[in-house]
Formats: C-alpha cells, sequence, structure tokens
C-alpha cells in the first residue's frame, strides 16, 4: 500500500470558526490568522469534491456523518473513543454515525490544550478575551513543535478544553439555524440523536439538513457546556472503537507499511552511547544473498536488503571496532557508588531543593522515634511490543516517513531537518503505535530511518532487533533515594526529610503535599551517566511513589500502626484523599485475616491529577513472590469511559508488577548487558494477577489521567505487603534479585 492506515488527532485554537464544505457538510473549526492556508489538510477531511476545510475538527456530512479530528495518537489507551465520546456528547450526537480521524502532523494542529493545562490548568478568563489567550498557547504548543500524546493530559487537556467546546458549539449553531428557518424560540428545540427536533410542531430534521444555515450564525467562544446529569455517552462503558480491527487483523501498524519497490534495513548501534564506528570488516555480508548495500552511518551500521531477515542475518556477519568513551569502564555497582558518595558529599544542606517547610532538622532532632532508610532502582527499558520501526522515501526533494509515534508533528520537523528537505516537502504518515509507554515520543528511529532512506535509491523500512530495542532503549533512570522522618511519643509524623538522584518529570514526583506533615525538606542532585534517560510510564512517580510509600510504610511501622491507619492520619484534612484510601481498604477486607505466609500492603499516590490507592495481596509461600490480587481505587475526577479507565488501571497493574518482579538494566563495561526477553523478561500471563478496580468520581470539573496513575502505587503495595507476610523489608528493586529462602 502507498500509505499506512491513517489514524486519528486533533487541536485547539483561539476560537471557534465555521464553514461549510460542498455537498453541505458543516465544517466546525477554529479561527487562525487570516491568510493561514488550509488546503493541504483538505484531503483528510474533506472527500467530496469542491470541499474547503477551514481548520476543522469536527465535521457533520450531508449524510449527517460526524467526524472527530483528534491530535493525539491512539497506542492501546482507547483514547480515540474516549475523546469522541466528549465530542458526540456535547454534540447530542447519533453515536453509531460518528466516525475518527486523526489529525496530520501540521502545525496547525499542535496540542496547545496540553500547553495550557500544563502551564495554567486554572486558567479562566471572560469571553470576549478567550480567542487572544487560546492564541497565545496555540503560538507557543506551535513554536515547541508540540503534538503529542503523553503525562495522561489527553482527557484532561484535549478533551475537556477541545472536544467538548467543539460539540458543544456545533450543536448551537445547528439549533440556532434550526430555529430561524422554523421560526421557533431557540429554547423549544431540542437535540437527539443527530436530530433537531421541535415537540410542539412535531418537526424533526437531521444536523445535516441545517448545516448550510448553521455556518452563518454567530460563533460562540465559549458554548454552554453539559452539567454531568445530562451526559448521555461520558460515564458510558462504550466499546472501543480501535479494537474489532486489532482482532481482526486488518489494523495497521507503522510496521505494516509497505510500499512498491521497499527494501529493508536492519541496524546495530555501538554498544557503548556516545561511541563512534571507527571500521567494519563486512566482507562475509557482501556475499550474502539479498544484501543490496552495507553502510558505515558513524554511529550505527546499516544493512540494505531485499528482505528484513536477509538484512539481519549479513548485519550478524558484520565485525566493527568502535571509539573509545568516558563510559566504557563503567558498571553498575561503580554508578550506585557514584551516587551514594553524591549524596555523601550533599550532606544535610547541600542539593537543590525542591520544597521545604518549616524546621525539619530541629523536629528530627528532637523526635521521640527516629526512622531512616534508603532506597534503590534500576534502570528500565520500555519493552514494547512492536519493536520500534520507520520506513522512510527521499526522492525528488521530497520526504515522506511512516512510523508510529506520539509526536507526529515533531517526527515530521524531524524528517525535514535531517533530509534538509523543506518542511512543506515532507510528509509523515503516523500508524498504530504497538506499545509507546514514552519511548515512541523520541525521535532516533525517525533520524536513523531518514539518513538510511538519503543513502539508498528507493524507500527502506528498518526495523529494530528486539536486541537493539532493548540495548538502545533510553532508559527510565536508575536512582537512590535517602529518608529521614521523626514521630512524637504518640507516632504521629513530624518531620520528613529526603534527598534523592535525579529529578525529570513531573517536578512534583517527590513531593507530599497531600500528607500532614508540618516540616518537610526534598532535595535532589543530578548525577552525570552516559546513557540516554526519556519518559517511562508514570515517569519520574514510578520512582518517587516506590520510595515515598515504602517509607510511609516504615514508619508507620515504627509508629506501632499499621499503614493504613497511619495514611489515614496523614490524609486528616483531606476528604477527597481519605475516601480514595478507604475505598481501597475496603475492598481488600483490610482488616480480614489472611493465611500464614500471605500478606496485604497498601500505598496510596496522588499523580497526573487522579489520586489512586491500592492494596495487593501477595503469597509468599513459595520461593517467590506471587501476587494474587491487586484492589485499585482511583478518583479521576469523572471517568469519561469507565471500561477504558479500568482497562488502564489493569494495564497499569501489569506493567508495573513487570518492573517490580523483574526489570532492571544493567551496565558492564559502559555497555547494556541486556537483550531479550530471556533477561529482560515480562510478566506472563499465569503472573497476572486478579484485579478490582473501582473509579470515584470526585469532580467533575477537573479530569485526571488515566494511562499513567495507576502504575506508582503497585511496588509499595506489593513491597509493603511482603514485608506484612514476612517481616522482611524490600529497598531495592527488582525482586528477583532478593533471597526469599
Amino acid at each position: 500500500m502507498a500509505e499506512a492506515k491513517k489514524k486519528k488527532s486533533w487541536t485547539r485554537r483561539a476560537f471557534i470558526g465555521a464553514g461549510v464544505a460542498a455537498g453541505g457538510a458543516l465544517v466546525v473549526g477554529i479561527a487562525v490568522r487570516p491568510g493561514n492556508p488550509t488546503d493541504r489538510l483538505s484531503p483528510l477531511v474533506a472527500k467530496g469534491e469542491g470541499e474547503k476545510l477551514i481548520n476543522a475538527w469536527v465535521k457533520i456530512d450531508a449524510d449527517n456523518i460526524v467526524t472527530a479530528i483528534v491530535p493525539h495518537v491512539e497506542m492501546g489507551q482507547g483514547i480515540f473513543t474516549s475523546l469522541a465520546q466528549m465530542l458526540a456528547d456535547e454534540l447530542d450526537a447519533d453515536w453509531s454515525k460518528v466516525r475518527i480521524l486523526e489529525a496530520p502532523a501540521d502545525a496547525k494542529y499542535s496540542s496547545s490544550h496540553i500547553g495550557r493545562e500544563f502551564l495554567a490548568p486554572n486558567l479562566e478568563v471572560p469571553e470576549i478575551l478567550e480567542p487572544t489567550v487560546s492564541g497565545s498557547f496555540l503560538s507557543l504548543a506551535t513554536a515547541m513543535t508540540l503534538q503529542i500524546t503523553g503525562g495522561s493530559y489527553s482527557i484532561r487537556g484535549t478533551g475537556q478544553r477541545a472536544m467538548r467546546t467543539a460539540g458543544a458549539a456545533a450543536r448551537e449553531m445547528l439549533v440556532a439555524a434550526a430555529a430561524s428557518e422554523w421560526n421557533v424560540p431557540v429554547g423549544e428545540l431540542r437535540t437527539e440523536n443527530s436530530m433537531i427536533l421541535h415537540d410542539k410542531s412535531s418537526k424533526s430534521a437531521t444536523f445535516a439538513s441545517f448545516a448550510a444555515a448553521a455556518a452563518e450564525q454567530s460563533l460562540p467562544a465559549k458554548p454552554k457546556l453539559k452539567s454531568p446529569k445530562d451526559y448521555k455517552l461520558m460515564g458510558k462503558a462504550i466499546a472501543r472503537t480501535d479494537i474489532p480491527e486489532k482482532s481482526n487483523g486488518s489494523a495497521i501498524f507503522g510496521i505494516d507499511a509497505d510500499l512498491p519497490g521497499m527494501k529493508y534495513a536492519a541496524v546495530k548501534a555501538a554498544p557503548v552511547v556516545g561511541a563512534t564506528v571507527e571500521a567494519i570488516d563486512a566482507a562475509a555480508a557482501k556475499t550474502m544473498p539479498g544484501v543490496l548495500q552495507i553502510l558505515n552511518m558513524g554511529d550505527f551500521v546499516a544493512v540494505v536488503a531485499d528482505g528484513y531477515w536477509q538484512a539481519e542475518q549479513a548485519l550478524a556477519t558484520i565485525q566493527a571496532t568502535y571509539s573509545k568513551t568516558e563510559g566504557d569502564g563503567l558498571d553498575q555497582d561503580a554508578l550506585f557508588t557514584r551516587y551514594a558518595t553524591m549524596l555523601d558529599e550533599a550532606g544535610d544542606t547541600d542539593g537543590d531543593v525542591e520544597t521545604e517547610e518549616g524546621d525539619v532538622g530541629e523536629a528530627f532532632a528532637s523526635a521521640a522515634t527516629k526512622v531512616e532508610a534508603e532506597y534503590k532502582v534500576p534502570f528500565l527499558a520500555h519493552a514494547t511490543m512492536e519493536p520500534m520501526n520507520c520506513t522512510a522515501w527521499v526522492r525528488d526533494g521530497k520526504c515522506d516517513v511512516w512510523s508510529g509515534t506520539q509526536s507526529p508533528l515533531m517526527a515530521r520537523k524531524t524528517a525535514a531537518e535531517t533530509t534538509g528537505i523543506d518542511i512543506d516537502n515532507v510528509a509523515y504518515h503516523n500508524a498504530y503505535l504497538g506499545g509507546g509507554f514514552g519511548r515512541r515520543s523520541e525521535m532516533d528511529v525517525i533520524i536513523m530511518s531518514t539518513r538510511i532512506a538519503m543513502a539508498t535509491k528507493y524507500p527502506v523500512k528498518m526495523i529494530w532487533s528486539r536486541e537493539e530495542d532493548t540495548m538502545q532503549d533510553h532508559y527510565r533512570p536508575s536512582a537512590t533515594s535517602r529518608f529521614q522522618g521523626g514521630l512524637d511519643k504518640d507516632g504521629k509524623a513530624v518531620s520528613w526529610s529526603n534527598i534523592h538522584t535525579h529529578l525529570f518529570d513531573p517536578q512534583e514526583a517527590p513531593t507530599v503535599p497531600y500528607y500532614n506533615i508540618a516540616n518537610h525538606k526534598i532535595r535532589k542532585i543530578d548525577v552525570p551517566t552516559h546513557l540516554r534517560f526519556g519518559p517511562w510510564r508514570s515517569v519520574d512517580h514510578s520512582q518517587h511513589g516506590y520510595f515515598i510509600e515504602s517509607f510511609v510504610d516504615e514508619m508507620a511501622h515504627a509508629a506501632g500502626k499499621d499503614g493504613y491507619a497511619f495514611r489515614r492520619e496523614l490524609l486528616a484534612g483531606s476528604p477527597r484523599h481519605l475516601k480514595v484510601l478507604d475505598t481501597a481498604a475496603k475492598m481488600s477486607g483490610w482488616d480480614k485475616p489472611l493465611p500464614e505466609g500471605h500478606g496485604r500492603g497498601i500505598a496510596f499516590v496522588p499523580s497526573f491529577g487522579t489520586i489512586v490507592a491500592e492494596v495487593a495481596e501477595v503469597d509468599m509461600t513459595g520461593k517467590k513472590p506471587k501476587v494474587t490480587t491487586v484492589y485499585v481505587a482511583a478518583d479521576p475526577g469523572f471517568a469519561v469511559n469507565p471500561d477504558g479507565f479500568a482497562a488502564q488501571m489493569e494495564s497499569s497493574v501489569a506493567y508495573g508488577l513487570t518492573a517490580a518482579l523483574y526489570g532492571e538494566i544493567s551496565v558492564k563495561d559502559g555497555a547494556v548487558q541486556q537483550s531479550n526477553f530471556h533477561d529482560y523478561p515480562i510478566l506472563r500471563i499465569n503472573e497476572m494477577p486478579d484485579v478490582v478496580v473501582e473509579i470515584i468520581n470526585g469532580d467533575h470539573k477537573r479530569l485526571g489521567g488515566a494511562g499513567e496513575p495507576g502504575l506508582p502505587p503497585l511496588a509499595p503495595a506489593v513491597t509493603n505487603a511482603i514485608f506484612a507476610a514476612t517481616g522482611n523489608r524490600v529497598r531495592e528493586l527488582p525482586l528477583s534479585k532478593v533471597n526469599f529462602a
């Protein structure tokens, strides 16, 4: 096929705009600066002859089909469905007639809503200023090439700020048009299932009937949104739109790109990051069948062949020598020693202060009970099921790229910069992602693929082997975190001090503002290392959730209280947080006894706008931990699609449990030691615990994320359960390194 199957994505602009496409299709979008061209976007959403697109994100066709255009990618999280639900509900659309289209990798589809949610989540302005404010965020997002799916921002950013607004605006415009044509008050009309109805006269008509007239109506900058009591689609467990084609095999992923005359490339980079390829011996590879080109690209070697297996087999015969780097002699133990040394040197005063309140030194010195602990976590790879891949074709001053990425606009810009071709002559074709978890927000495969394509005369599909995928990842950082905590004579926490290595994103991950501890101080130190870091599911919350909730449990034990009761005291005065914690405890039957050798552990981590508490039950009667059940209580504000939200909690448990049990990337002589699933294992189906999820809709105005917040509580809930069962504290992950005999 000439293009991988297109998907769906979208954006937010200065203010709502509309127009009529030929054939009567109503296009509702966003007004942009005068002269901003949109013709090149029309083929994506305006298929009829002569149709004109006005930067649209919702279209109502002449056949009454509603198309939602969304600027996020589908990587298994079900976001296409949830975002379309939000638009369709505000529009009162017939769900059976809703279609979804992913927006193109174009600057006009920058994720300005994510930027606004990140930088100014509580900013509300008068209607007259909304175009200016929204336009400013659009300009910022465009300058940053921001079109990304990540950070659990899709629902709380684009969905809440843009998708609902577009649907509500389109509905108001259609109703106004119908009221004018029927000469009836707007208040007498209602909408239902893509129809406008006037009960007094028994008149009814499709949305499409008023497309032309609706385009003449005033454009509301802030249309009225529904209250939860009026939701018809939001809050419903609607089946995901991407599942049928993923079930029958028709779904197209990046690795499925297929072009006439396409060739294949296998690659191998220098084992130590930063090294270059000094020389290669490719004598044997040159004689192998199907081999077309052998390329020394400086930082990696590539073999281009008629088939991928031919390229991979030839690559395996090539002998390469690499330059020396400062990282060559670094081993994992030496790296943790470096962490320890720098933490020691920081003492009680050095390091970057992230948050500080009260007098921690005095409170700790006068505490009746003092608790101290140190925790460690390793580097982690992403291990996406679809290996990293990219297909590129560079010819005649043009470049086309096919892949699955979390940042399509950045991928297009990267291809343009790599090839030196003007971005207007670069086309990026996104596809379904076979897992992302942050890995597919990096641009390394785009750069490598386009460089290879420049050195050939044909389109080339580059596929990383699983070994290359594991050894050349952008890893979740390893880290060490030290704590000191003080308790008064009644076992109440009076001081909290923490110093840790590294902090990337989000900045609040190490902080505990939800816990009522009067004196606290949190610091970080940066430790240089040659490995590449990148976002990993739940980012820094994945480390700090484990660190913080493990230490809270240690403080609880020192206070002579169980973990649940101790956390209840820390959350005093926060009823919404307490409800989540109480729900998880109740779900698990916290006070009910367990058989000998079994234990329960609890952990509480608010992140990405969602409050989550988890209780894990662990069977320690064997030679290693067996997690039998995980109870998840979560308050995302409002779950747009409860089934999809629960699935994300279950997915987070599986991903987090994989990391807790097995996840470890280690370094020897500067190179990553792990290479495939035999030494970087993932959770097997027989190890998957039962997962019970209860959703609490605590604040429909402030929605939280779903893809990441279920992960941070998992590891500490499990290790706290191990302590409950055995009396042994686990202060370093993964659990596979611990001898439980």
